[in-house]
């Protein structure tokens, strides 16, 4: 049986469609880079080094004269074709991928600063990125004020004096907090600062930060992008100059890298996930009415909904998407919320969000259980509050176990 030899060449790719792509296209095919073999599928590239024709190669190589990899900490193919795909969709001129959300956050802001700068975030956001803000960069000596809500009179005080870099996660988490991304950045680059968005919450599919005045967005790829529970992720998109000066430099030396193989199932991810977010949507959407309609529950807080004190806002930034997360407060205490949610059959207790299975928790005990019960009050997560992740059930049947829950 003949073989074909391992230097087998097919024949030469096709020209790029000389229109512009639909996102779900670019979701498929963005960033593809075929080896001379023609797999179908993109290729797993498991290699912590390369080599090189020569010595000079090598010194170019790591002047940047050449376009080869050096490293697996550096870059990977695997992890470029990642980071090329997920850049289109986002409509970013760079993209880097890493290991794990918080790293990602946490070199987007970390690169910019230096002892003596000062940083303005959004109050609400997940745990750990108020961690990383209020107790690790000041020990730096690092300033960073925090502004509730949408206010332009208060961010536009707190952004009077000189600031390095703005942090906003919006759609926050677990509250769903919005904040006007336009009016943040008009005011932001007045000063000079760098804006970067935590796009977790609303998805690639939903909001585009860099289109609405935005320097810089990043993920936890490990939810939406991946969304199936399987590997840890992260990525930071943002212009060709803020990444070769300030975020390569930084993550180049720290090493904040991604596995070859979690970059390999984000790129199949990719190719699911507007079908997946927009499912998740809409019975996210139909659950929070749902829940609007229960005696048992004291506020639902959901940006589709109208009763969302930034309903209008995200009518504007999102498209209307109120995402795939819903805040619950129940009438009772943490007791209740803990009978609740075990009384739950279908949905899992979980952490996670984005994943495709319908997930529940409760935030003061678990996911900002790091934070003191001033700042939890501050961001509104009292021990009634639970954060509701849909995933891609029958809505009726999540409905059904929500119900039962209640009877029970």
């Amino acid at each position: 049986m003949s073989k074909r030899p391992w230097g087998y060449q097919p024949r030469s790719e096709r020209p790029d469609p000389n229109w512009t792509l639909d996102p779900q296209t670019q979701a498929v095919r963005a960033g593809l880079a075929r080896s001379g073999f023609g797999e179908t599928s993109e290729a797993l590239y498991l290699t912590s080094g390369f080599t090189y024709s020569n010595a000079e190669e090598a010194e170019e190589a790591f002047i940047d004269e050449t376009d080869h990899f050096v490293y697996g900490r550096f870059g990977n193919p695997t992890v470029a074709m990642f980071e090329q795909r997920l850049a289109a969709l986002e409509g970013a001129e760079f993209c880097v991928a890493t290991g794990s959300g918080m790293s990602a956050m946490f070199a987007s802001v970390a690169c910019l600063v230096k002892a003596g700068d000062r940083v303005v975030a959004s109050a609400s956001m997940f745990s750990s990125c108020h961690v990383v803000l209020t107790e690790i960069l000041p020990k730096w000596g690092v300033t960073v004020e925090l502004v509730k809500g949408n206010d332009p009179s208060a961010w536009a005080k707190a952004l009077s004096t000189p600031t390095k870099a703005v942090f906003l996660e919006t759609p926050s988490n677990p509250m769903l907090d919005i904040v006007d991304i336009k009016m943040v950045s008009d005011l932001a680059h007045k000063v000079g600062a760098t804006v970067i968005v935590d796009n977790v919450m609303a998805s690639p599919v939903y909001q585009k930060p860099l289109q609405l005045g935005a320097d810089v967005v990043m993920y936890s790829a490990t939810k939406h992008i991946d969304g199936q529970g399987r590997v840890l992720a992260g990525a930071v998109l943002g212009s060709f100059a803020y990444m070769q000066e300030h975020f390569l430099p930084f993550f180049r030396h720290t090493g904040p890298t991604i596995s070859a193989f979690n970059a390999w199932i984000l790129l199949k991810s990719l190719e699911t996930m507007q079908m997946r977010v927009e499912k998740m949507n809409a019975s996210a959407q139909e659950i929070a009415e749902f829940l609007e309609t229960r005696k048992e529950v004291k506020s639902v807080r959901y940006p589709g909904l109208k009763s969302h004190p930034d309903y209008a806002l995200t009518q504007k930034q999102t498209g209307g998407a109120g995402g795939t997360n819903i805040c619950i407060e129940l009438n009772g205490n943490k007791k209740d919320a803990f009978a609740f949610v075990n009384r739950l059959v279908l949905i899992d207790i979980s952490n996670n969000h984005g994943d495709s299975k319908t997930l529940i928790t409760h935030p003061a005990s678990t996911t900002h259980k790091r934070l003191s019960p001033e700042v939890q009050a501050e961001m509104g997560i009292t021990p009634s509050v639970l954060r509701l992740s849909v995933g891609l059930e029958a809505s009726v049947d999540l409905i059904k176990d929500l119900t039962q829950a209640f009877k029970s």
